[in-house]
This record gives structure tokens, C-alpha cells and sequence, in this order.
């Protein structure tokens, strides 16, 4: 994993909770906690993270994971702002995912391995969204629509039919923008 992930965890981790948590969380995951934006990191890492702050918070790992999706957004919005230009709502800057987004991204972050998605519309207008990783952090994927929304000024409710961790080839959130 990219070491920009870990930098955008500890400074939501620093954000809310303070420097020495995120300290304490290094300590617990037995990590020193040196990452640098472009290097390249065990996937392990961030599980060992996410699970000291799981026991620590007394929450699942899963709502770590969409929590700090949801925390990351505002922070790469002021990182990359030109992501973001342009875009009506957060449903036309998801459909950039693919497209515009990780492309870029693989350009600032060689060796990135991003998720893909695929788009689908529902009957009510929603949106369908296929998330296929090796890493299977769909509720990280799910923070990050909540985090867009937000920035955008709306809200998502989401719903998950299929994941990966139930054994599906892949992982669909049903989103509705309100």
C-alpha cells in the first residue's frame, strides 16, 4: 500500500484524537510509523493500524476503515483539488474513478494497485457500484462516497448487496444521493 494512505490515516487519526494516539496506535500495531508518500508498504501495515484502533475504540475494523474513508476525502480534496473542479455532484466525480482519477493517480504513485469499479444505474436513480480489490476494503471505499458527498454537499445512504467478504466475486454498493 502507498505510503500516502498512512500519512492521510495519521492525520485524521491526529486530527481528532491527537498525535500521541496516533503514537500509541504504532505502539500496539508494533509499527515505527516512518512512511513517506511514495513508498510502498505491507498491506499488513494498515491492518495492524486499523486493528489497534479497533480494539482501542472498541468499534469493528470495518467502521474504522469507512470512518477514516470518510475523513480522508476533505483531505485530498485540498491535496488534489483538481479532482474535484468541475463536477455538478458526487455521482459525475465517481463515474471519474476509473477514468480520470486512478490514472492519475498511478501517474503520482507508480506501483499504486487502485480498486476498480464499474457503474450502474438503478431503477430509482440510485447509483450501483461494483468494487473489486485484492484488499476487499469496501467499507474504506464506502467512507470515501460518504466523504465525497459530503464535500459536495449531499448526503449517501448506502446499502451493500454483495461482498467480497460474504464470498462474492465482488462487493456492490447501492448508493442514493439525497
Amino acid at each position: 500500500m502507498k505510503g500516502i494512505v498512512f500519512n492521510l490515516l495519521e492525520e485524521a487519526v491526529s486530527k481528532e484524537f491527537g498525535e500521541a494516539t496516533w503514537d500509541k496506535l504504532l505502539d500496539e500495531a508494533n509499527l515505527s510509523g516512518a512512511y513517506t508518500s511514495l513508498g510502498n508498504y505491507a498491506d499488513g501495515e494498515i491492518v495492524a493500524l486499523v486493528g489497534a484502533a479497533s480494539e482501542a475504540l472498541n468499534l469493528p475494523p470495518q467502521d474504522i476503515l469507512r470512518w477514516f474513508g470518510q475523513r480522508a476525502m476533505p483531505m485530498l480534496a485540498i491535496r488534489y483539488p483538481d479532482f474535484f473542479i468541475g463536477h455538478e455532484g458526487t455521482r459525475s466525480f465517481l463515474l471519474t474513478l476509473n477514468n480520470i482519477i486512478h490514472p492519475e493517480v498511478h501517474k503520482l504513485y507508480p506501483g499504486s494497485m487502485t480498486p476498480v469499479f464499474d457503474f450502474g444505474a438503478s431503477d430509482d436513480g440510485s447509483l450501483l457500484i461494483g468494487y473489486s480489490s485484492a484488499r476487499k476494503m469496501c467499507t474504506l471505499a464506502e467512507g470515501f462516497v460518504m466523504g465525497a458527498a459530503e464535500h459536495f454537499h449531499e448526503r449517501a445512504e448506502i446499502t451493500q448487496p454483495q461482498c467480497m467478504h460474504d464470498g462474492a466475486s465482488r462487493c456492490v454498493l447501492h448508493v442514493r444521493f439525497h
